[in-house]
């Protein structure tokens, strides 16, 4: 390793020890007045060269490759009054998903974000109010924060800090959820929950243009989800289903306009050029259960209108993803982990002859397409060192990167080091 990433290393074990210990959680502070907790994660991610007859501006680097990303987040909460608590998470970041996150719609890293920097830098990624009612039967969040801090959560797959790293794995691949280019948004959410299920709805702020760092003023561009959960035991254990839905109302362009123009000016479709107010839905189904003390097991099934362009997460128009989550109990480890998860990513039919135009994408666009779906295996093993650190060994096999048969298959070895304070 190099030695920055040996400092980053040594600076993330170091803090876990000389920065102060909140007993309570950040996101629950109980009966705390002021609670701080924070986390750093550092991920490095190394690919060997694959097979890439041809590659494109958004193609993943077909030669053998490194990069790493490092965040240190800390979140405060400040108790206001009765059943309100408000919530501040400034964050430094530094580093690059591979490829500068570009090449894969499901993409291997879930700390990395679609822009990067070789030096660290700040950013207040959250800022936000929630407001209890009622012994938390009800939950009003308003601010700034991710969508998927609320909807579309899951115990097995869905903190990219200490499980899985997969986009598609820790989120459902085809919710286009709102966001900026760091995958945060200004919005409000209600939850009301009862014995045995939970109704959630939200109103967010798009981005101004998709793919992009600003949101657009006045939530003149916006998305409408909600999410109905249902709490249950099968043979005495603890389970959830979850389901999704979303709509985006904002300027989005067609694919088969894309293609349509391109091909009367004789030119490579480029989406920008056709885009216009539209409307995207799409669904989630999002499964988790346990199924013993030690072992769980999840799933989640997601879909989205594959005739528009997507807005603010990544290339995927359905998604079928399912693991397991397994605690090493057995082998005197409670506090260690290991996973093991497959996600199948496609493309819609105007997608596919889009792409295989040379159009390009949020995240992929290899200049062509010969199509096939996107299959990754993703598997790790958390290790729990010493108090509030643990390092995690992944593991992830795309058999065709970015949809296209003639690229690949790839394998990414991953190292990542999460500490908490």
């Amino acid at each position: 390793m190099a030695r920055s990433t040996l400092e980053r290393i040594l600076f993330a074990v170091l803090a876990s020890y000389l920065l102060p210990v909140d007993g309570a959680r950040a996101d629950d502070p109980s009966d705390a007045i002021v609670s701080v907790n924070g986390q750093i994660n550092f991920v490095e991610q190394y690919h060997p060269a694959f097979r890439a007859p041809y590659s494109g501006p958004n193609s993943l680097d077909s030669g053998s490759r490194g990069d790493e990303t490092f965040a240190l987040s800390v979140i405060a909460g400040l108790h206001l009054w009765n059943g309100a608590e408000a919530y501040a998470d400034p964050e430094v970041d530094q580093g690059f998903g591979l490829s500068k996150t570009l090449g894969v719609a499901g993409f291997p890293n879930g700390e990395a974000y679609r822009l990067g920097s070789s030096v660290p830098y700040f950013r207040l990624q959250r800022l936000y109010l929630r407001q209890s009612f009622g012994g938390d039967s009800l939950v009003i969040t308003a601010g700034k924060f991710a969508v998927t801090d609320i909807f579309d959560t899951n115990a097995y797959a869905h903190d990219p800090g200490n499980d899985f790293l997969n986009w598609a794995i820790i989120d459902s691949g085809a919710f286009d959820y709102a966001a900026d280019a760091w995958g945060f948004t200004y919005g409000a959410a209600a939850e009301w929950t009862q014995a045995w299920w939970t109704l959630r709805a939200g109103f967010f702020d798009l981005s101004r243009f998709p793919n992009t760092t600003a949101l657009v003023r006045g939530f003149g561009q916006y998305e409408v989800v909600s999410e109905f959960e249902v709490r249950h035991e099968i043979a005495g254990q603890p389970g959830k289903v979850k389901l999704l839905g979303f709509v985006n109302r904002g300027r989005m362009g067609s694919y088969a306009d894309a293609v349509a123009l391109a091909a009367a000016s004789n030119s490579v479709p480029d989406i920008a050029l056709v885009r216009r107010p539209a409307f995207r839905p799409g669904a989630a189904l999002n499964i988790e259960q346990q199924l013993n003390d030690s072992l769980g097991a999840f799933a989640r099934l997601s879909w989205n209108d594959g005739s528009e362009e997507a807005f603010d997460f990544t290339e995927i128009n359905r998604s079928l993803a399912a693991g397991l989550s397994l605690k090493g109990t057995d082998w005197s480890r409670p506090d260690d982990t290991v996973g093991v998860a497959g996600v199948v990513d496609e493309l819609s039919r105007p997608a596919q002859l889009y792409f295989a135009a040379g159009g390009m994408g949020i995240l992929i666009g290899d200049g062509h397409l010969r199509y096939g779906t996107e299959n990754i295996l993703e598997m790790y093993y958390r290790a729990a060192l010493i108090r509030h650190v643990a390092i995690s060994f992944d593991y992830q096999f795309i058999s065709d990167p970015a949809y296209t048969r003639d690229r690949g298959p790839v394998s990414i070895f991953g190292f990542r080091l999460h500490t908490e304070f």
